[in-house]
């Protein structure tokens, strides 16, 4: 059985942003588009993430995968436990007496029947850079990829525009193919899509010209993407549907690792915006008007009087929109500038509050 934490390069007991930070990682440095990318890794890390992301499909995997199976399917201990003490290693394809051993027949036909796996895909990795407004409120961007789609021209039929469609003669129009096959067990039948009409039941007469009776072909497909407000860097956002196409299948999905870039005043602490002030020595203890820049233009903030060193003016709605029509605030961190050198009216100024005690 496969070991999803190794391949993820994680304990056991890691949890979800552990995991998840562990995927993005690998799924950065083995994607295929990359240079040295290597793609069966890449399916390997995919496969394991979508295992130990999902809590029930994790709990099954604990239970009964290779990190502490009981009773289960264990190839590399020899036999097969939960059938006795009775070891079916002896049978193999095409051995023990003429007898076809086919693990994957024999299990999916006894328990409930076999059911067709949809082919899938490939699923494509790619960065894009924001700037920190753009994060902030959100923005729809449009990518342009070179990968496989579905034909416009024939819309993934295979056939020419006008060209009639015959009836599949390797399924019979039925669109799946029926084989009866032998096994200790005795005779299993087992349903696979057909691999000439793709499981439609009808083959086109005329072929299409653009992508030669496929239905798919590589071209360059320009794709929408709404970037939510509030997304921070390093997050990834996941478009179904929106990879590779197969003949046969469905397309893979499209993963989309935001950068951001750093901005001049601001920075996000969940929804609010945080910014540091200096403030000169006499405004803060006098109180003053300083104007500021927010994203959404100027503004005037009042500088109370007696201000502290570090204390923290709010302006309300004007940070980071979340929950529909909601905003965060702007925290406006006072830093108050001290003067590195006094003139003599400026010392005597400071003297007299040091005998009044201040």
């Amino acid at each position: 059985m496969k070991d999803y934490y190794k391949t993820l390069g994680v304990e056991q007991n890691a949890s979800k942003d552990e995991i998840k930070k562990a995927f993005r990682t690998l799924a950065h440095k083995y994607h295929p588009d990359k240079k040295g990318g290597d793609d069966a890794k890449f399916k390997e890390i995919n496969e394991a993430y979508s295992i130990l992301s999902d809590d029930t499909k994790r709990k099954q995997y604990d239970t009964f995968g290779s990190a502490g199976s009981q009773g289960g399917f264990n190839p590399g201990q020899g036999g097969f436990g939960g059938f006795g003490d009775f070891d079916f290693s002896q049978f193999t394809q095409g051995g023990a007496g003429g007898f076809e051993f086919d693990l994957g027949d024999i299990f999916g036909d006894v328990f409930g029947g076999r059911r067709a796996k949809t082919k899938r895909g490939r699923d494509i990795s790619i960065d894009t850079e924001l700037s920190f407004e753009d994060a902030v409120f959100g923005v729809e961007r449009t990518v342009l990829l070179n990968k496989v789609s579905k034909c416009d021209n024939c819309d993934g039929s295979g056939a020419e525009k006008g060209s009639a469609m015959d009836t599949c003669t390797t399924c019979n129009g039925k669109g799946t193919i029926r084989e009866v096959k032998q096994s200790f067990f005795g005779q299993f039948e087992s349903t696979s899509t057909c691999s000439a009409c793709h499981g439609t039941g009808k083959i086109p007469k005329t072929k299409c010209h653009v992508c030669h009776g496929q239905g798919i072909y590589k071209k360059e497909s320009e794709i929408k993407v709404k970037i939510p407000a509030g997304i921070e860097s390093g997050e990834m956002i996941r478009l179904t549907g929106a990879g590779e196409m197969v003949a046969d299948g469905q397309a893979g999905d499209l993963y989309i690792k935001i950068h951001v870039k750093k901005h001049p005043v601001f920075r996000k602490d969940g929804v609010n915006l945080v910014m540091d002030l200096p403030v000169k020595l006499s405004d803060a203890l006098l109180g003053a008007s300083y104007g500021i820049k927010t994203l959404d233009g100027d503004i005037m903030v009042k500088i109370p009087e007696g201000v502290g060193f570090g204390e923290i003016l709010r302006i309300k709605d004007k940070g980071v929109p979340y929950d529909k029509n909601r905003r965060g605030d702007i925290m406006i961190k006072v830093q108050i500038v001290l003067p590195k050198k006094l003139s003599k009216d400026a010392k005597k100024i400071v003297e007299g509050l040091k005998k009044e005690g201040l």
